[in-house]
This record gives C-alpha cells, sequence and structure tokens, in this order.
C-alpha cells in the first residue's frame, strides 16, 4: 500500500535525483516581499519556475484537486458556490486553530509535493538552464534545505511588506500583521539565505538585482561542471 509518507518520500527522491545535474534554487520571502516579481523576471530570462504558492491555489479553485478532501475534512461551508475553497472563512479557522492548520496542511501538501515533482521534472527534461521553487514557508518548512543548492532570500522592511498587501488584498492591518506573525521573522530568513535580492526600489532596480543574480546561478552551475 502506498501511503501519503511514501508518496512524499519518493517525491523528494525524484527532486534529489535533480541535484547535481541542474541548479536548484529555493526563493522565499515574506508576503508582500515580492516572490512573484522575483519570479516573472527570472522566467523573461528562461529559468524554470515552480511556484508552490500558485500550485497551491489551483489545487483549491473551482473543482481543484483538494476540494473534495477539504469538505469532507471541514464541511460544505468551507467551500464557495462555484466550488473553490472559502479562503477569508479557512484563513480565520487556521489562525485560531492550529489542529485546523495541521489538518488543511494533511490534504494540500501532498498534493503540492506532487504537482512540484512532476512540474520540476518536465522543465528540467525542457532544458531549463536551471530551477526556481518558489515556496513561501520555505524556512518554516524544514523540508526543502537539503533539496536545494541555493537559497535567495526577497527582503523588505515589514512596513512595505504591510502595505502592500493590504493594497492588493483589501485586508486589515491586523490581519497582515496576523500572517507575517505566523512566518519566519525577517531576520530568520536573512540568516538562511545565500543570495538577498533587494526589492524596496523602483521595478528597475529590482530587475538589475535580478539580472545579476541569473548570472550569479549560471556561473555556480559553470564552476560547479568545471570542478567535476
Amino acid at each position: 500500500m502506498v501511503t501519503a509518507d511514501s508518496k512524499s518520500t519518493i517525491e523528494q527522491s525524484a527532486l534529489s535525483a535533480l541535484k547535481g545535474r541542474i541548479p536548484l534554487i529555493g526563493l522565499t520571502g515574506g508576503i508582500g516581499s515580492g516572490k512573484t516579481a522575483v519570479s516573472d523576471l527570472l522566467t523573461q530570462l528562461g529559468a524554470g519556475i515552480v511556484d508552490t504558492d500558485l500550485i497551491a491555489h489551483q489545487i483549491t479553485a473551482p473543482h481543484g484537486s483538494a476540494i473534495a478532501l477539504i469538505e469532507k475534512q471541514f464541511g460544505a461551508d468551507f467551500i464557495t458556490t462555484d466550488g473553490a475553497l472559502n479562503r477569508d472563512k479557512m484563513r480565520s479557522l487556521v489562525f485560531a486553530t492550529p489542529e485546523a492548520r495541521k489538518s488543511l496542511e494533511a490534504i494540500t501538501h501532498p498534493l503540492i509535493r506532487q504537482e512540484t515533482t512532476k512540474q520540476a521534472l518536465q522543465l528540467s527534461e525542457e532544458g531549463a538552464p536551471y530551477l526556481v521553487f518558489v515556496v513561501p514557508l520555505l524556512i518554516e518548512s524544514g523540508s526543502w534545505q537539503n533539496l536545494i543548492d541555493l537559497l535567495v532570500v526577497v527582503d523588505c522592511p515589514q512596513e512595505t511588506q504591510i502595505q502592500r498587501v493590504m493594497q492588493r488584498s483589501n485586508l486589515s492591518r491586523e490581519e497582515v500583521e496576523q500572517i507575517l506573525a505566523a512566518q519566519a521573522s525577517r531576520q530568520e530568513r536573512l540568516k538562511h539565505a545565500d543570495m538577498v535580492i533587494e526589492n524596496q526600489g523602483s521595478p528597475k532596480q529590482l530587475e538589475v538585482e535580478v539580472q545579476n543574480l541569473h548570472q550569479k546561478i549560471l556561473r555556480f552551475q559553470k564552476d560547479r561542471l568545471s570542478s567535476s
């Protein structure tokens, strides 16, 4: 019998098999730091992007692969009329009840890992020069750092994060601060970073930072190949 744990082991082995063949980059940062802006620029430069947040939204979109399991676990009240996860209702529950968060993660995490592995293998086969895994809670997960070659942190002041998220998501300051409190601190992320992208300036400044990152990753792979 194939259990969720054994599937996770198989998927991690598949990703581990890519290590050494192609650079595996972890990209993380707090909510509102600008991970999507950075990954979009890296896509333009030819990187293979696997966005776990996007995958999480896809599996909880109308009739996504997690919906039936979520409805069974939490009830129909947590599903919208169009068949998607009721994000506001679920957000309130998981912040108030740690057990609910664990139950939700037990449903979504295996599905996210499965799709992450599928996309990574496909991008590798298509010839991407390196893979970037966009993982909002990379530090918190504890399972990614042994899989990746380099950890890139997108950073900006916390007040900038708060203002960005309030503007884009129509959340209150209290709601955004609640989300931030559930994430690793800015200092903790920076402590683990191999490279840092500063995202508190203009779009042009961010573009230059990302181009420099792209060149550093290519040099990393060139140096690794020359020393092997």
